[in-house]
């Protein structure tokens, strides 16, 4: 009897141990995941004053532009900090993806004014710029979709049974996804033939 109730506490044990190292490993990967976001973020955020400095000489008059550029821009550095320090964390996750989509409605706006300014948009540090920026737009993607990956898994394990047990009573909390999506792209436009 007593052997019965030792091999009992040992597969519990056991049990217990393999359940946290899963989730610490699941924890590990989407932490791993975000260091991955938070490199094509910096190099997207280091493009952006030389960005500005090419498009100043050309769009002297569009200096409310070029600052909103720049504020956005470090908006989103201060974003990407706080969410360094916390990856996962559902508010700096909000504030980070908030700070993004700033960024890119600034950058958005600066590309269609450029389109007013034919030596602007013919300058060749312009089309290199703007082709890095495409380029680690493409990255960004990536690396966020790896992390909304490793996070799906982990918050997956967190809830599942009997790990679920473990996550609470070791205090592993929910994970945030990284949304950088505009929800206006979401919606359907409405089209008429009338």
């Amino acid at each position: 009897m007593v052997w019965i109730i030792i091999i009992i506490a040992i597969v519990v044990v056991v049990a217990v141990v393999v359940g946290y190292n899963r989730l610490v490993s699941a924890r590990n990967r989407y932490e791993n995941a975000f260091a991955q976001i938070d490199v094509q973020l910096h190099r997207r955020h280091d493009l952006i004053p030389s960005l500005v400095e090419t498009a100043k000489g050309y769009m002297a008059h569009e200096r409310e532009t070029l600052e909103a550029v720049i504020d956005a821009r470090n908006a989103a550095s201060n974003g990407l900090q706080n969410a360094k320090r916390n990856p996962g964390d559902p508010q700096s996750m909000g504030e980070l993806a908030q700070a993004e989509q700033g960024l890119s409605g600034a950058l958005g706006r600066l590309f269609a004014l450029s389109e007013s300014y034919p030596d602007l948009k013919a300058n060749q540090n312009m089309m290199m710029l703007s082709e890095e920026l495409s380029s680690t737009e493409n990255k960004i993607a990536f690396a966020r979709q790896a992390f909304n990956d490793a996070v799906m898994k982990y918050n997956t394990m967190r809830e599942s049974v009997p790990t679920n047990f473990i996550a609470g009573s070791f205090g592993f909390g929910p994970a945030e996804l990284l949304e950088l999506e505009d929800p206006e792209k979401r919606e359907v436009p409405d089209v008429s033939f009338t």
